[in-house]
C-alpha cells in the first residue's frame, strides 16, 4: 500500500513528502507552475525532441509539477496521470493542480496495471512514481518497460527517473537497454540524487545530435528558459553517444 503524503509549507514553499524520505515535490508558491526541481526540468528535456508531443501519459503524480508545466506550455497536448495513491490526488488543489477538463484526465490506479492494456497509444510517457524507499518495483521491470514500448507511437519517447548509482539503477538500465535495443541515453540531475533515462527512435537522438543548435531554436522561450542548464547535460549524453549493454 502507497504511504500517505505529508504536506509542508512555509512562507515560499509547498513540499510533498513520505515518511522517512526527501522531498518528492516542491512548489515556489510565488510561481505555481515552474519547475524547482532540477530532475523535473531534466525530464521535460523530452521536448527537445518532440517540442509538440500531442498525448502523453503519467504515472505518477507528486505535486503535479511537471503535470503543470505542460498544461500551461504544451496546450495543445492531452494528458493523462495515473496516481496510485487517492491521498496524494486529494492534495492537488494545495499544489494548484487545475481540475480535470477535456485534456486532463487523472486516473487513480496502479501504473503497472494500467500499462497492461492502455487506452491509447502515446507521444510521451513520463515515469516518476517512487515510493518511501525509492523508485516501485512494478515500475521498473521488465514487463513494465516492454508495456511502455509498445504504448508508444513511432515516434514516441519514454522518460524515467531513477535513482541514481545504485545496483537496482542498473539493472532497470538493462531491462531499458532490452526493451529499447540500446536506444536510449541517461542524464544525472543537479541534485546528483536522479538519473533521467529517456527511451525511443534511434533516428531522433542522431537528429537532435547532428543539429543540436536547430533543435533548441525550434523550442519556445519558455522551455528555453526551463532547459537552460540542463540543455548542456542532454547535448553531453548525445555527443557521448548511446550505452553499450
Amino acid at each position: 500500500m502507497p504511504l500517505d503524503p505529508r504536506l509542508h509549507t512555509n512562507s515560499q514553499t509547498v513540499t510533498l513528502s513520505f515518511e522517512g524520505t526527501l522531498i518528492q515535490s516542491c512548489m515556489r508558491l510565488g510561481d505555481p507552475d515552474d519547475l524547482v526541481l532540477d530532475y523535473t526540468r531534466t525530464m521535460m528535456g523530452a521536448l527537445l525532441f518532440n517540442p509538440k508531443p500531442r498525448r502523453v501519459l503519467m504515472i505518477g503524480l507528486g505535486g503535479g509539477s511537471m503535470l503543470k508545466y505542460l498544461h500551461r506550455h504544451v496546450p495543445e497536448a492531452d494528458l493523462t496521470v495515473v496516481e496510485i495513491s487517492q491521498s496524494v490526488i486529494d492534495l492537488r488543489d494545495a499544489f494548484h493542480i487545475p481540475p480535470d477538463d477535456d485534456r486532463l484526465r487523472t486516473v487513480c490506479d496502479d501504473g503497472a496495471k494500467f500499462m497492461v492494456k492502455p487506452p491509447h497509444t502515446y507521444d510521451l510517457i513520463l515515469v516518476d512514481g517512487f515510493t518511501g524507499d525509492g523508485i516501485a518495483e512494478p515500475l521498473c521491470s521488465r514487463s513494465f518497460y516492454n508495456h511502455c514500448r509498445k504504448a508508444l507511437t513511432p515516434e514516441g519517447l519514454l522518460v524515467a527517473n531513477v535513482q541514481a548509482d545504485t545496483d537496482q539503477t542498473r539493472e532497470i538500465g538493462k531491462r531499458l537497454f532490452k526493451a529499447f535495443s540500446g536506444s536510449m541515453i541517461s542524464v544525472l540531475s543537479d541534485e546528483g540524487g536522479n538519473d533521467i533515462v529517456t527511451a525511443g527512435p534511434r533516428h531522433l537522438f542522431e537528429q537532435c545530435r547532428a543539429d543540436f543548435e536547430g533543435h533548441w531554436q525550434a523550442l519556445g522561450p519558455a522551455h528555453q528558459a526551463t532547459l537552460a542548464v540542463t540543455s548542456q547535460r542532454i547535448q553531453r549524453a548525445l555527443i557521448k553517444g548511446f550505452p553499450i549493454g
